[in-house]
């Protein structure tokens, strides 16, 4: 059977890598496309200057990053390198930038990468240009190193064509030819290409390519300093023009700058810079080659002069040099700094693989191509696929600002608390002012505005008991954290809260072919009476956690579903049969839900409904439509916190007057209002997984600890034959539950553990347990640590000591969740 028809837009390094990546996989009829002249072809690969640092607190990042530094340190063009492994150095100047390289040190040992925090001393022996005396230390990733982005296009490119792929130069896309929404054809200025597969690799021409089949393309291209010096003598007869550098690889992200030897001259790249946003139409036109090109604009020396001073001071060797030249080079930035990968929600076959830079270009080709080729990829890719952005998300407006604001923020040190500062108040829920009088402290998610916790519950400190307060925080774990936490979760474990849960992804999957899509998306049983609540798990092919849900059945065939964002949205539309028997809607925005949770909970609610809400009228994981002071209501008798409670969902005009109702009625039972930061703390001790944190399509339900949510007794469903002969007795890793024994130390997420010294899982979610007065994680760990198993997790520059625990930490039984 011959391999499909893939055409591919855009010859630069991610076209170049999926033409091999492809061609590998035996896939012979590939078409490399582009509008420039090959192999310099005049985009952002062109000028790239090629350092490729892997450490990123993205697990998915580092991984792909990893696979590209593996696969170009094996290729070479007549004997003549594509990478040199020279090591990454990245410097500190501050104490804060010193730290983040420890915490840094941490993200590698977690995603396998090997490097050290290191003194001046040691910086300044490996890299001699350095001042030691104006650094606090580096860290140093000896595996880094400088790709030859040109040269390595040229071996992809001849290692594809010599399997059968064409590339083609000077050939200008203007249409993508399609037939009952299904790629047939690439027109082009030369005439028209058939293709059963299309994918751009456009880079910053992405949107415009994109909008040939109408799909958004939600990325910004922005101009990017770099320059180089005249003959740096401390440089002459060092390297060759061939060898081209020998020190490492050095970053001063302090000051926004980067650093490479360019034989005996220093490159130096900035983004200590405005944001310089590039309309495409505004591009040169001409011919093209080393020094002029579309991707290259003219250098703006006003611009760089202050990062210029920067790199005197760091550099004493620059102090008598001088800058020979330089351009403002083109790169893509898109609103949370990720790839864009994934398939045209309208025209089937039309993908993209756009805002990829060198550093993730072989690991991104080959995710891509495992997608065509096999159904999926190995590395998990929720991060990058494009499809993870809301509807409001993918507007020109919020890409160029939340992208603008990227590149002002590429070297600086975030908290993974730290909320957009702007665009904010974009999505509210029906509670908002409620909120807002209660001194809600909120941080954004998806858009959302979340409370985090409410300034009203500070006098609720004054009487928590003792057990309950929590130890004072390190500066770090105590940023976008209040004490205030404690109290609202006492209040919810002892008397009753409100929790806001309207940002949570809200799908109505209804018609008569409703439940068949259901029973063959999802794990569990869904064939079950009106009313019933199951959670379950979408499985992919090779039975990895796609997400987890929460499924009711409101009617024969109508289904309510809580979902986990845009990516469930997308799968649910795309499955959905095209016959029109099944709709899939998004009712987020229409809709709002309150979780009413805590022992007094069926106390409040009774006295305010004349419907049946007893243990045996409403029983755990079902659902009915009920009134509540005359607000109609759809209540689920769920608890993401561990306490008796229910969801309970209303349309968005109805939602402030049910929590004025509730309110009201609540203050004699001392109600709260609650935040995320208690929710968190709640769930964990409950052993609740948080999806896309805790697990992900890397890990399978039993490995995850939710294999109780797998029914392969029911029938067919996507992922139930590779989960055969897998059990929760047969795994090799487990995300397991920790306690931290110091009582006291509050770790964040994706911090090495160890046991016996070797690092051998990394933490997922964590959180100060206030019920159980102890600071909580869980982690990914070998099926072998079990529980007693004494570990130590890594934060910053010390080894915190922890112990496997058994769980859930809370309420095993049941019986308060039950009551």
């Amino acid at each position: 059977m011959a391999s499909p028809r893939v055409v591919i837009i855009g010859a630069g390094i991610v076209g170049a890598n999926l033409a091999d990546e492809l061609t590998a996989r035996g896939w012979d009829r590939i078409t490399v496309l582009d509008q420039g002249p090959l192999p310099l072809t005049g985009g952002s690969t062109s000028h790239a200057p090629g350092l490729v640092f892997q450490t990123n607190s993205s697990k998915t990042m580092t991984e792909l990053a990893s696979y590209t530094v593996e696969k170009f340190v094996s290729l070479d063009v007549d004997g003549q390198w594509c990478f040199r492994q020279l090591g990454g150095l990245e410097v500190a100047t501050t104490e804060e930038r010193l730290a983040d390289l420890h915490r840094k040190q941490g993200w590698a040992t977690s995603w396998g990468v090997e490097g050290r925090v290191i003194s001046p001393e040691e910086c300044a022996k490996i890299h001699p240009l350095l001042d030691a005396d104006r650094i606090l230390g580096g860290l140093h990733v000896e595996t880094d190193g400088l790709a030859k982005a040109s040269r390595i296009v040229v071996a992809l490119a001849r290692r594809a064509e010599s399997r059968g792929a064409v590339f083609q130069g000077n050939t200008k896309v203007i249409g993508i030819e399609h037939k009952n929404s299904k790629v047939t054809g690439v027109a082009t200025s030369a005439g028209v290409i058939p293709a059963d597969i299309v994918v751009s690799c456009g880079g910053f021409w992405g949107p415009e390519l994109g909008q040939l089949v109408g799909m958004d393309t939600p990325l910004l291209p922005l101009a990017h300093q770099y320059a180089k010096t005249d003959q740096i003598p401390e440089l002459a007869g060092r390297n060759s023009e061939l060898n081209e550098a020998g020190f490492p690889i050095l970053r001063h992200q302090d000051q926004d700058l980067y650093f490479r030897e360019h034989v005996d001259r220093l490159g130096i790249g900035s983004y200590a810079h405005r944001p310089m946003p590039v309309d495409l139409r505004d591009l040169p036109g001409g011919d093209i080659d080393d020094n002029a090109m579309p991707s290259m604009l003219t250098f703006t020396e006003e611009d760089f002069a202050p990062a210029w001073a920067e790199c005197q001071k760091l550099l004493p060797c620059l102090e008598t040099a001088k800058i020979d030249n330089g351009f403002n080079g083109i790169f893509s930035f898109t609103p949370d700094g990720g790839p864009l990968i994934g398939e045209s929600p309208e025209v089937a076959g039309f993908w993209i693989a756009e805002a990829v830079w060198v550093t993730h270009s072989a690991g991104v080709a080959r995710s891509v191509a495992q997608l065509l080729v096999d159904g999926r990829s190995e590395i998990e890719l929720h991060g990058c696929d494009v499809h993870r952005f809301e509807e409001f998300q993918r507007d020109p407006g919020y890409v160029s600002e939340t992208s603008q604001q990227n590149f002002v923020e590429i070297y600086d040190v975030l908290h993974p608390l730290q909320p957009k500062e702007s665009p904010r108040n974009l999505r509210v829920s029906p509670f908002h002012a409620r909120q807002v009088e209660l001194g809600a402290f909120f941080l954004e998610g998806a858009g959302w505005e979340r409370p985090h916790w409410y300034e009203a519950n500070a006098s609720l400190l004054d009487e928590l008991p003792t057990e309950w307060q929590e130890p004072e925080r390190d500066s770090w774990s105590a940023m976008f954290h209040s004490p205030i936490a404690a109290a609202e979760a006492w209040r919810t474990r002892t008397a009753v809260a409100l929790y806001d849960m309207t940002p949570l992804k809200r799908l109505e999957v209804s018609g008569p072919g409703a439940l068949a899509l259901l029973e063959r998306l999802t794990s569990g049983k869904m064939d079950k009476s009106v009313g019933a609540v199951t959670y379950t798990l979408a499985l992919d092919s090779a039975g990895g956690v796609k997400s987890d849900l929460t499924v009711a059945r409101l009617s024969q065939d109508t289904f309510q579903i809580g979902a986990n964002g845009n990516l469930d949205l997308d799968y649910f539309q795309r499955e959905a049969p095209k016959d029109g028997s099944v709709a899939v809607r998004d009712i987020t925005g229409g809709t709002c839900c309150i979780g009413l949770w805590g022992p007094l909970a069926r106390d409040l609610v009774e006295v305010l409904s004349d419907d049946d809400f007893s243990n045996e009228g409403f029983k755990y994981f079902r659902a009915k439509k009920v009134r509540i002071s005359g607000v109609p209501v759809t209540a689920m008798r769920l608890s993401y916190v561990g306490e008796l409670g229910w969801e309970l969902y209303t349309t968005a005009d109805n939602g402030q007057r049910l929590w004025d109702v509730l309110w009201a009625e609540g203050r004699q039972h001392g109600i709260i209002a609650g935040g995320r930061a208690a929710f968190n703390s709640l769930r964990m001790e409950k052993g609740y997984r948080s999806w896309g944190t805790d697990m992900t399509t890397e890990h399978n339900p039993y490995e995850a600890g939710v294999g109780f949510a797998v029914r392969p007794q029911k029938g067919e469903f996507v992922g139930r034959d590779a989960l055969e002969g897998i059990s929760a007795d047969t795994v090799e890793r487990r995300l397991s539950c920790l306690t931290i024994d110091d009582g006291r130390s509050v770790v964040l997420g994706s911090e090495p553990v160890f046991v016996d010294g070797e690092p051998v899982g990394y933490v997922t979610s964590a959180a100060f347990g206030h019920t159980v007065r102890a600071p909580i994680a869980y982690a990914w760990l070998p099926a072998s640590a079990g529980v007693g198993s004494r570990v130590e997790i890594q934060y910053f520059d010390r080894r915190i000591p922890a112990t496997v625990v058994a769980e859930p930490l809370v309420d095993p039984e049941m019986k308060k969740i039950r009551a």
